[in-house]
């Protein structure tokens, strides 16, 4: 008999050294687990072949007040366990095998309009912070940056010459995007007022610094950010993502062709970005019913 606790910590370390997992994934699929593992345990189910397909189901049952995402993400992680012990001939069957993963609802991504784009990036430019401010924003709207890609653009990833900047996207996959006149410019504006945010001559390498002359967080963007929507009157809780949302919905709009935005936006499946076109779509009806004259008796 093999314990549900053994088995799971094998199961990591096969996922950490065999197939590569991050940091970051092998916490998630050790917490899951954990939570699954806690689950059996309270029905008296201590090891591995105890387990039914029963356990799963009811498993998932218990957990139904959370997101669609987040059981289909449980049942992933429980169905390559238990994957996991068929193929090491800890166990003859898996059980897992032919329990339906949910239908995840698809919600099309949000976007702020041009004019709230705009309002957004109207910056007073006065401190280095502002030039900084100002930069990062033109930077991540105008090229369809994720928070990642931003914060680790290192000063030798910007070609000024060429309009181009290389940022290293999902999997450490490196892509060349280029830079439109406004972001160069203001790009341009905050290297001039850069050397004001380096502190005791440590140069960071990292294009954009915050206020002790590090490189800027993912935390301090959320923090900057949120402020400057709410100094505009903006929704406060738009997300960074969001302008990368919007950069690729607006391309589309103006009759961008969809492989091009695919390869800006570091896209492995096109199928990712036909998701846009569903919200031009959306925006098309709704502004035929908001103004044309006939569409309403």
């Amino acid at each position: 008999m093999t314990s549900i606790d053994s088995a799971i910590k094998d199961f990591i370390n096969y996922c950490v050294f065999e197939k590569g997992l991050s940091d970051k994934t092998k916490e998630s699929y050790t917490n899951d687990l954990d939570v699954y593992k806690e689950f059996l345990k309270g029905k008296h189910v201590v090891n591995v072949e105890q387990i039914k397909d029963s356990h799963i189901k009811e498993f998932l049952k218990e957990r139904n007040e959370d997101a669609t995402s987040t059981i289909a993400h449980n049942l992933t992680v429980i169905k390559n366990f238990h994957s996991y012990l068929l193929r090491e001939h800890i166990l003859d069957k898996d059980v897992s095998e032919f329990i339906d993963r949910p239908k995840l609802r698809k919600s099309l991504p949000k976007t702020l309009s041009v004019e709230d784009i705009d309002k957004l990036l109207d910056i007073e430019l006065n401190t280095a912070f502002d030039y900084r401010n100002k930069a990062m924003l033109e930077l991540m709207y105008g090229c369809g940056l994720r928070v990642s890609e931003l914060i680790n653009i290192e000063l030798n990833d910007v070609d000024m010459y060429n309009c181009l900047i290389r940022v290293s996207g999902k999997g450490s996959k490196e892509r060349d995007i280029p830079v439109g006149e406004y972001a160069i410019h203001y790009l341009e504006l905050y290297l001039d007022k850069r050397s004001e945010l380096i502190k005791n001559n440590y140069n960071d390498p990292k294009l954009f610094l915050n206020n002790h002359g590090k490189a800027m967080t993912r935390q301090g963007f959320f923090k900057n950010l949120k402020k400057l929507l709410e100094e505009k009157g903006l929704n406060p809780n738009v997300s960074p993502h969001t302008l990368r949302h919007s950069f690729a919905t607006h391309l589309i709009n103006r009759g961008a062709d969809l492989r091009s935005i695919q390869e800006m936006l570091g896209h492995a499946d096109i199928s990712t970005t036909k998701i846009y076109t569903k919200v031009s779509d959306e925006k098309v009806i709704e502004d035929y019913y908001e103004y044309h004259m006939r569409s309403h008796k």
